[in-house]
């Protein structure tokens, strides 16, 4: 295991620039909101080099120096209830995941039932590969598929976000893939989780 200056030390490299959870939508998080204060999360992308080498160690330091909650980005072959047990034994909570977008219908519904196995209450889509994403044709199908599959989220009781990067702000016919976003999906159905460098470099 690294020593806490080590792993402080790459904490702090790979923190800049990542974003907290954060939405756009009024809906998304708004049970921290009633409570007047929303908890600072790690998105665990920023220490993944770590979670791959020691899983539990890790989750033990980031819950060591003061976080709370947490954002995965992949569970390094850990089991829904392993990764559970992880998040309990250290104290954290984990209300989002990242995830790739599913295949099908089936595998979105193997997703969200790992998620609340897990306890997440939010499952994340976090990067759209290129030819997903090359015209506005393509931007209006991905938000059709947002609906739907934040339709199913919220069926099995749990909500749904995408993450942005930075090529949704790239002009593409007078607009851009985020306003196609924000026009064309349901805000009861599809939550913006706000990456405010990728925004800032968008």
């Amino acid at each position: 295991m690294q020593s806490r200056r080590e792993f402080l030390g790459t904490l702090g490299r790979s923190a800049v620039g990542a974003a907290l959870l954060g939405c756009v939508r009024a809906n998304s998080f708004a049970s921290h909101g009633r409570q007047g204060r929303i908890p600072i999360g790690l998105q665990l992308y920023t220490v993944r080099t770590l979670m791959a080498h020691d899983f539990d160690g890790t989750l033990a330091q980031v819950a060591a120096i003061g976080y709370q909650e947490v954002e995965f980005a992949g569970y390094f072959g850990r089991t829904p209830a392993q990764v559970r047990d992880a998040l309990a034994r250290h104290g954290l909570r984990a209300p989002s995941t990242h995830i790739a977008l599913p295949a099908d219908d089936a595998a979105w519904a193997r997703t969200l039932d790992d998620a609340k196995a897990i306890g997440h209450d939010w499952v994340t889509i976090a990067w759209l590969d290129a030819p997903l994403r090359s015209s506005p044709n393509d931007w209006a199908r991905v938000a059709v598929r947002f609906n739907h599959l934040g339709r199913l989220a919220n069926e099995a009781g749990l909500h749904f976000a995408y993450h942005n990067h930075d090529f949704e702000f790239a002009q593409v016919g007078g607009s851009t893939m985020f306003d196609t976003l924000l026009e064309r999906t349901d805000r009861q159905l599809v939550g913006i989780e706000m990456d405010v460098y990728w925004v800032t470099k968008g």
